[in-house]
């Protein structure tokens, strides 16, 4: 079994596999009747935007220009969906490859994903056959959403890596397209063929999939444009001027309506799209307030300041946490040393500083951006 992840969480996948060359990225769910699921790949360059339209591989689009990345139509081994990537051949403008799941007429069938369960995705090794990585949705993390980018694949420098990213959408498929500059339009009219850049989200009547046939390049004389039908957009219009993303921390908190900036335990600040008591949590309350605690993996704080009791400088008012001596030092001083806090002897004083030592040589390595050699479940970086 593959590094097991939590939302947010990150590993290397070619330092678990060195000379990887092509994954299989394995998207699964349970799924009530009536439901039916898409899953989808989107190539992006370093703007977080698709390079092109024909750079979203999903049902009828089925392989990128260049045949790096090829959707196979149907389910595999423990997998509804499977989705293949040769590493070798993803182009070096694209830094990042997202892959979404969506449920197919979700508006019209009223349907979202608590009528989905048990989904995950994987990524195994296509030559050894070894899952390298996994990622479960636990049901507490969906709600209202009818689409989800599951995880994604990222260079890292020489390195590709795999994210857990379990980011909900309530639009579907077209908010996943219209964030990451994907131009999809629904199927137009026979007389009004859509240009080869822009591709149908209907699936193919014949059963399998299939990519839209580009139209003719003769350019259409100036009095036939009247005839052709516009097309139409596939986004919803957003009348209550809601927001089309869940809440980052907790889907079922509804749209996630503020933008504020997540701090990740071991990793660079990036923004993200709460609701308003998260956003308000998040700018208010000290790290780690991102995840709830979660069984078989420890959230590690950050320590909070403790009150201590000392002596007060001669001359200086006391001050706060440290409380006023009581007796005077200058009658007896047994007085003065019973109640106005403890004395340390030099024992102490060293060992207090080798713990000092000790202690910033962790903090050192924990907000280095190297990784141990030891893969970690769930850490956190860019």
């Amino acid at each position: 079994m593959g590094v097991p992840l939590t939302k947010g969480g990150n590993v290397s996948l070619t330092r678990q596999a060195p000379g990887l060359t092509a994954v299989t990225v394995g998207l699964g769910w349970e799924a009530g009747p009536g439901c039916e699921l898409d899953a989808s790949a989107l190539l992006c360059g370093q703007s977080g935007k698709v390079l092109s339209d024909q750079h979203f591989v999903f049902f009828n689009n089925v392989s990128s220009p260049e045949g790096s990345v090829r959707h196979s139509g149907g389910p595999g081994a423990g997998d509804a969906e499977q989705i293949h990537v040769d590493l070798g051949r993803v182009p070096a403008d694209v830094a990042k490859i997202v892959f979404p799941v969506s449920l197919y007429e979700a508006a019209s069938r009223g349907q979202d994903f608590r009528h989905v369960s048990r989904a995950h995705i994987r990524v195994v090794d296509q030559n050894s056959g070894a899952e390298l990585a996994r990622f479960d949705i636990r049901a507490t993390d969906v709600g209202t959403e009818t689409a989800m980018v599951f995880g994604e694949l990222y260079r890292h420098g020489a390195e590709w890596k795999f994210r857990a990213v379990g980011q909900g959408y309530a639009s579907g498929l077209a908010g996943i397209a219209s964030d990451y500059g994907v131009d999809v339009l629904r199927e137009a009219p026979v007389a009004a063929a859509p240009p080869a850049a822009l591709m149908s989200t209907q699936k193919s009547t014949g059963g399998g999939t299939a990519v839209t046939p580009p139209a003719p390049s003769v350019p259409a004389p100036p009095a036939a444009a009247p005839l052709a039908a516009p097309p139409v957009a596939v986004a919803p219009e957003q009348s209550t001027g809601s927001s089309t993303v869940t809440c980052f921390f907790d889907p079922t908190h509804g749209p996630g309506m503020t933008t504020v900036t997540w701090s990740p335990q071991w990793g660079v600040p990036r923004p993200v799209q709460t609701c308003g008591g998260c956003a308000q949590r998040v700018q208010t309350t000290p790290p780690p307030y991102y995840t709830q605690p979660q069984a078989g993996y420890p959230q590690a704080g950050y320590p909070q300041p403790v009150q201590q009791q000392g002596y007060p400088q001669q001359g200086y008012p006391a001050q706060q946490g440290y409380p006023a001596q009581h007796g005077d030092p200058q009658q007896g001083g047994q007085q003065g040393g019973q109640q106005g806090g403890r004395r340390f002897g030099t024992g102490a004083l060293i060992g207090a500083g080798a713990a000092g030592l000790v202690g910033g040589a962790l903090l050192n390595e924990a907000f280095s951006d190297d990784e141990p050699d030891v893969i970690v479940n769930n850490y956190y970086e860019e």
